[in-house]
């Protein structure tokens, strides 16, 4: 890649930015396992351990955005190089999860304001919308960088 003049020196020369798709898997991952955890909590009747969940499940989505930022503004980008019917699949599980990723980040929003007001029966309304979505974003997300980067 060759050294774009806008970016700062600071940035160590020869960091090989691809790390962050790891970084950002292992991101996704826990917080799918923090969303489950926050949600078991809540049906237990356990608010504070939900709120404590669900605000960790939302930074850990927040440092996988500012993550993917960084890799895809400073990584080549990384074709598929699966072959016959695995493209397709491939394609929809990627198309889903973007189309998705970009929906999910104003309805989490909305959904952490509302509970954060305490407003629980709109935010249990919102939440009804918000956990599947974000549930399937976040583990799509590690199966497509299981599928692009490990198989």
């Amino acid at each position: 890649m060759i050294q774009d003049p806008n970016v700062p020196a600071a940035l160590p020369s020869g960091f090989d930015f691809r790390v962050l798709a790891d970084i950002d898997a292992g991101l996704n991952a826990t917080a799918f396992v923090l969303i489950v955890a926050g949600l078991i909590a809540i049906k237990r009747g356990n608010v504070t351990a939900h709120k404590r969940l669900m605000l960790s499940a939302v930074a850990m989505s927040a440092a996988f955005l500012c993550c993917y930022l960084v890799y895809h503004a400073c990584a080549e980008p990384v074709k598929f190089r699966g072959e016959g019917a695995i493209r397709p699949v491939y394609y929809t599980l990627l198309i889903s999860h973007v189309v998705l990723a970009a929906v999910q980040v104003p309805l989490i929003l909305r959904t952490v304001w509302l509970g954060l007001q305490d407003r629980r029966e709109q935010h249990r309304k919102w939440a009804k919308v918000t956990t599947p979505i974000w549930l399937y974003v976040s583990i799509t997300g590690v199966v497509i960088w299981y599928m692009l980067y490990r198989w």
